[in-house]
């Protein structure tokens, strides 16, 4: 346990590592978490009274609604009033019996219309008041004699009303007498009924007992609390019916606040919703004690909270275990690594995981086999080496005493006259000077230019017809730097390949055009065709990646060819470097180095 958890290794800097990317982000998030869930807490109370109360204001706007429905009959309905105005009139003392049978059908007529408009909705009552003591309701007069409302004390608020307008009359103790026990209050409206002239015959009074609108303020939540209340602070409609009539000093400030707020009202936090109802200056008020309102949303997100926690705990003791599990490999390498360090060659870890841990192990492994094989191969070949020393030791020749020689036999055949051996000798020990020396891995270009010039000397001495040799190289691009032999495999490429071991010319040109040194290798031989040529081509480019040929491996001059060519001159300038190859049938081949000028020595 000590190793797999001391301070510095790779295991415990990845659990750490992972338990911080962890554990920070959620120490931020859950004060960040509990603060917006608290605000998201509070806007989700406020929505949910405000869609509570809006339900509620629906179906009081929804009673208040069918009371104006039925003002709005029998006002605006013609036969109905037309009747209404005919009974307004002065009446005959004598009546014959045809006029009373009239005047008896127009008055079922009325009641019946009032009974029938008030079948839908909740029940009403509705009083007619014509202004020569005429009256028509859907009640009895034992219940309540409809004269006795011109007596009431809201009544007069009728003659100041013209037209469609209405005059709402708050809760009043109920006046009729078997709705006294189950509703003792009441809310009614009121309309005047006017001749053209706009002269006032009647009135049109309608009324609802308060119990109705007390049952659509009972919300499901008992600890809510549902009232209307007039302009002047008074309690018209409440779930506690002891309440009505009562001004609402208790929570007089709550007018100062705007419609749905968190308030404190004697003390204690309510939500407070208030809703303007539609046909007169009443507003509805809901009060919910704030604790209550949240309590189930704080439940959810305090469970939310605690799962979290737990979630966090249990995945933390996950992720500690998988990253343990996860890096044994690691720690096993590790252990071999040591083992190797101290001499064991002979370890090996093991793993073979199809993942980059098992293929690191496997490359791992297969290293050690190789390093083993490597030291006794090397121990085989220095033994190898120190026999090989002795054997060149006695067969060793002076490369100075050959080129004496080769130097004395010039010499000899110039003596007798042999200038044409001479020169060859000459340049044979040229080219095996060049070979030798191998400190010259780059050279002038007019150097390889002399060298060329001797290698086509010997050649066309091996040749029974000879090549003419022709160069053309600018001044600019004498002493450009290119490695050592690259002209002599294309040169002789040219002999053997174009010009077939026979006559012909070979010219060599070479320029600059300030960004490249441009060299031309062209022969007059039989070329080739667009196959050859494009396979020649094919054949030069792949040379980038593949090996490059040791020409000290190699026997002659010939056998490096054009490929090892590109490619050595590739690798030394890189992909600035281009050749080019023109062949034409019958007329020749044309090779193009496009050297870049290095401007230094190399």
């Amino acid at each position: 346990m000590t190793k797999q958890w001391k301070p510095h290794s790779f295991r415990t800097k990845v659990i750490l590592a992972s338990m911080i990317c962890i554990v920070f982000p959620t120490i931020i998030m859950l004060p960040i978490y509990n603060y917006l869930s608290k605000d998201a807490v509070q806007e989700q109370a406020i929505l949910n009274a405000n869609r509570e109360l809006d339900l509620i204001n629906g179906s009081v706007s929804k009673l208040f609604d069918d009371m104006l429905y039925i003002t709005n009959f029998i006002q605006v309905d013609s036969e109905l009033n037309a009747i209404l105005k005919s009974k307004n009139a002065p009446q005959k003392e004598k009546q014959n019996q045809q006029e009373a049978y009239e005047q008896y059908l127009n008055d079922v007529k009325v009641l019946k219309t009032i009974d029938n408009i008030t079948l839908v909705g909740e029940k009403s009552y509705v009083t007619i008041l014509l202004t020569n003591g005429k009256t028509y309701a859907n009640y009895p007069n034992s219940d309540y004699e409809a004269r006795n409302m011109f007596h009431e004390p809201w009544f007069d608020q009728l003659d100041n009303i013209s037209g469609y307008e209405s005059v709402w009359i708050g809760t009043q103790p109920t006046v009729f007498e078997s709705e006294k026990k189950e509703s003792p209050y009441q809310i009614s409206v009121g309309r005047t009924l006017r001749s053209e002239n706009s002269k006032i015959y009647g009135y049109v009074i309608v009324t609802m007992m308060e119990n109705k609108i007390r049952d659509v303020l009972k919300s499901r939540d008992r600890s809510e609390t549902v009232f209307m209340m007039s302009e002047e602070n008074r309690i018209l409609s409440h779930t506690d019916k002891e309440k009505i009539g009562n001004l609402f000093t208790e929570f007089e400030e709550a007018n100062n606040f705007g419609d749905t707020e968190i308030v404190r009202l004697s003390g204690e936090e309510y939500l407070m919703s208030k809703k303007q109802t539609t046909f007169k200056e009443w507003t509805l008020i809901s009060l919910i004690p704030y604790e209550r309102a949240v309590f189930k949303l704080n439940s959810i997100f305090k469970n939310i909270y605690l799962i979290q926690i737990v979630l966090f705990v249990v995945f933390s003791i996950i992720l500690t275990y998988l990253l343990k599990t996860l890096t044994n490999p690691l720690v096993k390498m590790g252990k071999v690594v040591e083992r190797v360090e101290n001499g064991e060659m002979n370890a090996r870890t093991g793993i073979r995981n199809d993942d980059e841990i098992g293929r690191l192990s496997a490359s791992f492994d297969h290293m050690l086999d190789r390093i083993n094989e490597m030291i006794e191969e090397i121990t085989d070949t220095q033994v190898k080496k120190r026999e090989a020393e002795l054997d060149m030791l006695q067969a060793q020749i002076n490369p100075h005493f050959l080129f004496n020689v080769l130097n004395s036999i010039r010499m000899k055949l110039l003596h007798k006259r042999d200038r044409e051996s001479a020169e060859m000798i000459s340049s044979l020990s040229k080219l095996l000077r060049m070979t030798i020396d191998k400190d010259k891995g780059m050279i002038s270009l007019q150097q390889e230019i002399d060298m060329v010039t001797d290698f086509v000397r010997i050649m066309n001495m091996r040749q029974k017809e000879k090549a003419v040799l022709k160069v053309d190289v600018s001044p600019e691009v004498h002493d450009e730097k290119i490695p050592r032999f690259v002209l002599q495999p294309i040169i002789e490429n040219s002999m053997i390949h174009g010009l077939n071991q026979s006559a012909g010319l070979i010219n060599i040109q070479s320029f600059t055009d300030g960004q490249y040194c441009i060299i031309e290798v062209e022969d007059d031989g039989q070329g080739m065709d667009t196959q050859e040529l494009s396979r020649l081509k094919e054949r030069v480019r792949q040379t980038a990646y593949t090996d490059i040929p040791d020409p000290r491996k190699k026997k002659g001059f010939s056998s490096l060819g054009l490929a090892n060519v590109y490619q050595r001159l590739w690798m030394t300038f890189g992909g600035t470097f281009r050749m080019g190859i023109e062949s034409i049938p019958g007329k020749g081949t044309k090779i193009t180095l496009y050297i870049p000028i290095q401007g230094g020595e190399q």
